[in-house]
């Protein structure tokens, strides 16, 4: 399993990783603690993706509303 911070991870990146773990594990060869190990990753890559969904939600809908301007994740999840 790839150990590269999820933090640093494109979305592409991590999706291909979730994809591979939830096949892994649709496979049922991975034994219990593997399983569970590759559930906590799988969970963290999901929120991960999820936030950066959000973001480039955020983007379009700023767009959309004539403004151009970065958009800070950080105080996003603070509103």
């Amino acid at each position: 399993m790839d150990t590269m911070p999820i933090a640093d991870m494109k979305f592409e990146t991590a999706l291909a990783e979730l994809e591979s773990i939830v096949s892994s594990m649709e496979g049922g060869k991975l034994e219990l603690d593997a399983s569970i190990a590759a559930y906590r990753r799988g969970m963290e890559l999901m929120k991960h993706c999820q936030a950066q969904l959000s973001d480039a939600e955020e983007q379009i809908r700023i767009l959309e509303n004539g403004e151009f301007r970065d958009v800070n994740r950080n105080t996003l999840e603070t509103q």
